[in-house]
């Protein structure tokens, strides 16, 4: 958070200076608190339409304290100036804006669905080692691994029952919150961590060796991690992975509307062992199914949801695929 104060003390003063006044933006969308700041500012100098996206909700902006009190009036007052909140969650504003009283702007949901490629989605099948071919439950951790929760139990887990399940990590670990990460996973046989990886275009491979992605999240546990719907949802479910997820958080009331993964009970390691314990070849197999029945617009924007959320986003009630916007 000082760092971002930083940034945006540095870019204050050239704000409205970097877009000359006879061609000022009919939108500018901001995204975040911090960029809303900036976006108001600009929209002071220059006019145009003011949207804020509200896409996580920082630690600091929760509880009663003087700090998170003070930030939450700053985000309140942009807000009134603001004519639209886009949201890429229900959560954030049933949990976060009704929660703590923020102004009553027109919200849009925008899920963290990815750009729609022809063929780039892999079709359902069976993992090639997993358990429907007699191996392991193959279970893939992927993305920005930053959950320390996830690691411990994960490793727990799998040590209870070597050769039960095998854990793929591929991504990013942040390392400043999980300094023993790397030697967690090589002192387990069962945990592979393969590195980084391509976006988007490893993603038919990476989630085609495994039987189940990992969509469980405790590192802001009861605030972001309960609310969110990661972009792991639908990048898994596009290419046949199928969700594991925590009863009480957005993402399992998603995967449970859509019946097509497995919940979790509890956050805590008995109750991931018997959920994953008594998952059978058959259970896995229709529950891939349901996914490859998912249509793929819950999973992906296409270009006609791409001009309607312009349009939204613009006012116009209407696509408007060339106005320019800010941001």
């Amino acid at each position: 958070m000082i760092q971002r104060v930083r940034a945006i003390a540095a870019a204050w003063p050239r704000i409205a200076r970097m877009i000359p006044a006879q061609d000022g933006p009919e939108v500018i969308l901001a995204r975040n608190l911090e960029v809303l700041v900036l976006g108001a500012r600009l929209a002071r100098a220059r006019g145009g339409r003011l949207v804020y996206e509200l896409l996580d909700i920082h630690a600091m902006m929760l509880g009663q304290g003087l700090a998170a009190r003070t930030l939450r009036r700053v985000e309140a007052g942009l807000m009134r100036r603001s004519s639209l909140v886009v949201l890429s969650s229900p959560a954030f504003e049933t949990s976060y804006l009704r929660q703590f009283d923020q102004p009553a702007i027109p919200t849009l949901l925008v899920e963290n669905k990815p750009f729609a490629r022809p063929g780039a989605a892999a079709p359902a099948s069976a993992a090639p080692e997993g358990v429907e071919n007699g191996g392991p439950l193959i279970i893939g951790w992927f993305g920005m691994l930053r959950c320390r929760w996830s690691l411990g139990v994960l490793d727990q887990v799998s040590r209870a029952r070597p050769g039960k399940f095998r854990v793929i990590l591929r991504g990013r670990p942040a390392l400043d919150v999980m300094q023993d990460f790397h030697a967690v996973v090589e002192a387990n046989p069962d945990l592979s961590f393969m590195g980084p990886y391509d976006w988007p275009d490893d993603l038919p491979d990476i989630y085609g060796q495994i039987d189940v992605a990992w969509l469980i999240d405790r590192y802001q546990a009861g605030q972001n991690s309960d609310w969110l719907l990661p972009n792991r949802l639908y990048e898994g479910c596009l290419n046949g992975a199928v969700p594991v997820v925590l009863e009480g958080t957005e993402v399992a009331r998603r995967v449970s509307a859509w019946d097509c993964g497995f919940v979790v009970s509890n956050p805590d390691a008995d109750a991931v062992a018997d959920t994953l314990s008594t998952l059978t070849p058959a259970m896995l197999a229709k529950r891939r199914r349901a996914v490859a029945d998912l249509p793929r617009a819950a999973l992906e924007m296409d270009e006609t949801e791409c001009l309607l959320l312009t349009a939204a986003i613009c006012g116009t009630g209407q696509t408007a695929p060339h106005a320019p916007v800010a941001t």
